[in-house]
């Protein structure tokens, strides 16, 4: 952790920075001009002013103060890592930024950078009384000395054999769409979009493979790639075909200008509002629109999800792995949450077609626990103690597919042991029970996530306990571990779950300074059977993931029948399907964890 001298330093020096720029303040969001969840060094603003190096939040300095807002999975680290005699702490949903500038900034002129915010953002801060003035510069940039090189990695093909449908088939589908609005063209902001609809991935970030890169998709079905040209081989340039014209990203603002007078779709979401103006001052037409390739990569076509059944298997066989090897060392003492961390992502480099893990593992153990989003690092790192909760929440990037694993584990030996507390036993059971319940929910079409988060919390609620976070993301295909534009979440947008979405299914509960509970597993939405005198269709749930629970912090007790049997089948599914995929050893381990309750 840096120290609290160096932050106030660069605080200091971004002040001045703003007195030369004419504002009297500046938005700073987590985003880059990608306005992803994941950035490279290059775009860690938020990280570099306030020490804060979440993946969600936004601070706003002014000249006598300045305040950081996270959400609530955020709420702890922030207080940990960003020096609270600097910045004040604020919670994004429920103390938001408009809020805190119509209180402190009305009518102030605060500065921000149009490359890092989508239009939305901007109206929702419109109404505080501040002055929201454009810059040319960033004055983060302007003060960050040793600021990180963007981004070289080459860009890659993605194979057809994990893609599922050419290229070509998706630019024709995505183009038709346009057509049907009225529409020349549109803007694709979003390096996922681009992936998805080229077939085309990178190594532009850690856990993501993207090649960042801009594109302008018209209604002919051509594309015009904007990406380093040290990115793209030969060999890629052939995979695009003629027609995908790759150009610098120096060359954007030239081929916008030369979309005046025609009808521009762009994504008041995933768009940073530069590309508004420069459309603007060209004399287009702005037609405000969903990105026409985020809903057909949301819904993942018959290779896609049978290439993530697949790579949940042999994530499954490494999770099984690691399960086994912690319930042998875990109660012996010697190991820590970062070497368990590692031991996890040792097994999973084992496996065919594993390119990165998903997102940085978290490793929590005991009060670690509690921090929903905490990243062990050497500072933190603490040994893992028999006796305690331990909670891992992992996942690995596969070419057929990406998973997304927590798993809440208790460190006793299997017998004679230390016993889990009661009240530690009660809460996970709940969590349990409210997992249950969404992954078997059956739902008419036209459902939306909002609509159904309630059903994994309502064990919680009845015993007056809730979580601060959504219950489920989704989540892409060899893409981002989080993805658009669905999500099971009470702030989620009302938008209905289709066939072939994945998502998360991870409800919890953390108990500040003690444990931390969540389970988690990906399921994929399919169509249901339909039911003597059904009226309409209906949707289901097909699990993915196959990773034993925590038997010993289950109180059957509290488990319904039927909730009782699910986890009984879901038990004996695994042991069916993973036990033959590994040694005898950990098919030893998996006949314990799989065996009836």
């Amino acid at each position: 952790m840096l120290t609290e001298v160096t932050h106030a330093e660069r605080l200091a020096a971004l002040r001045a920075e703003l007195a030369r720029s004419g504002v009297d303040g500046l938005l700073i969001p987590r985003s880059d001009e990608y306005l992803g969840e994941y950035v490279p060094p290059s775009g860690e603003r938020l990280a570099w002013v306030t020490g804060f190096t979440g993946s969600a939040g936004m601070a706003i300095v002014l000249a006598e103060r300045a305040a950081l807002f996270v959400d609530g999975r955020y709420t702890t680290q922030a207080r940990q890592q960003a020096d609270t005699t600097l910045w004040e702490q604020r919670h994004l949903t429920e103390q938001p930024p408009q809020d805190w500038l119509a209180e402190h900034a009305a009518g102030l002129r605060i500065g921000y950078d149009p490359w890092l915010h989508p239009q939305s953002m901007l109206d929702r801060l419109a109404p505080s009384g501040a002055v929201l003035v454009p810059l040319a510069a960033n004055p983060v940039d302007a003060v960050w000395r040793d600021r990180p090189a963007p981004p070289a990695a080459p860009a890659v093909p993605h194979p057809l054999a994990y893609a599922g449908r050419d290229s070509a088939e998706k630019r024709a589908e995505a183009a038709a769409t346009l057509r049907a609005a009225g529409e020349d063209a549109a803007v694709l902001a979003d390096p996922h979009s681009l992936a998805w609809l080229l077939n085309l991935r990178g190594g532009d970030l850690e856990h993501t493979p993207l090649a960042l890169g801009f594109a302008l998709l018209h209604a002919d079905a051509r594309v015009e790639l904007f990406m380093e040209p040290a990115k793209l081989s030969e060999a890629v340039r052939v995979h695009l075909g003629n027609a995908v014209a790759a150009h610098p990203p120096a060359a954007l603002a030239e081929a916008l200008a030369g979309l005046g007078g025609k009808a521009v779709r762009i994504d008041p979401d995933a768009t940073p509002v530069w590309f508004a103006a420069t459309l603007r001052e060209a004399g287009a037409t702005l037609r405000p629109g969903e990105d026409p390739c985020r809903m057909p990569r949301a819904c993942k076509n018959p290779v896609e999800q049978e290439g993530a059944r697949a790579a949940h298997k042999r994530d499954a066989a490494a999770m099984a792995r690691f399960l086994a090897w912690f319930a042998r060392h875990a109660p012996q003492g010697g190991e820590t949450e970062m070497s368990a961390a590692g031991r996890l992502l040792a097994f999973r480099r084992e496996q065919p077609l594993f390119r990165a893990e998903s997102f940085p593992a978290i490793s929590g153990a005991g009060e670690h626990g509690a921090i929903v989003h905490y990243r062990a690092t050497p500072e933190s790192d603490r040994p893992i103690h028999s006796g305690e909760c331990y909670l891992i929440d992992s996942g690995g990037q596969y070419t057929d597919g990406t998973t997304d694993i927590t798993r809440t584990l208790w460190t006793g030996a299997r017998e004679g042991g230390p016993i889990p507390p009661a009240d530690l036993v009660e809460r996970y059971t709940r969590v349990l029970r409210g997992h249950i319940a969404l992954a078997t929910l059956r739902f008419p079409q036209g459902v939306a996530g909002p609509h159904i988060d309630a059903v994994a919390r309502a064990p919680l609620w009845q015993a007056g306990l809730d979580f601060d976070h959504g219950t489920g993301h989704g989540i892409g295909s060899f893409l981002s571990v989080h993805e658009g534009p669905v999500s099971i979440s009470r702030a989620a947008r009302t938008v209905p779950l289709r066939p072939g979405m994945i998502l998360s299914d991870e409800p919890g509960f953390y108990q500040p300074g003690a444990y931390g509970i969540r389970i988690e597993n990906l399921l994929l939405t399919r169509a249901a059977e339909a039911r003597p005198g059904q009226t309409r269709p209906f949707l289901e749930f097909e699990t993915l993931t196959l990773v034993p629970y925590e038997r010993r912090l289950i109180d059957c007790a509290l488990l319904t029948p039927a909730e009782h049997a699910w986890v009984d089948a879901y038990h004996g599914r695994v042991l069916a399907e993973i036990g033959g995929a590994v040694e005898a050893d950990v098919a030893e381990w998996l006949q314990w964890a799989c065996a009836p309750l």
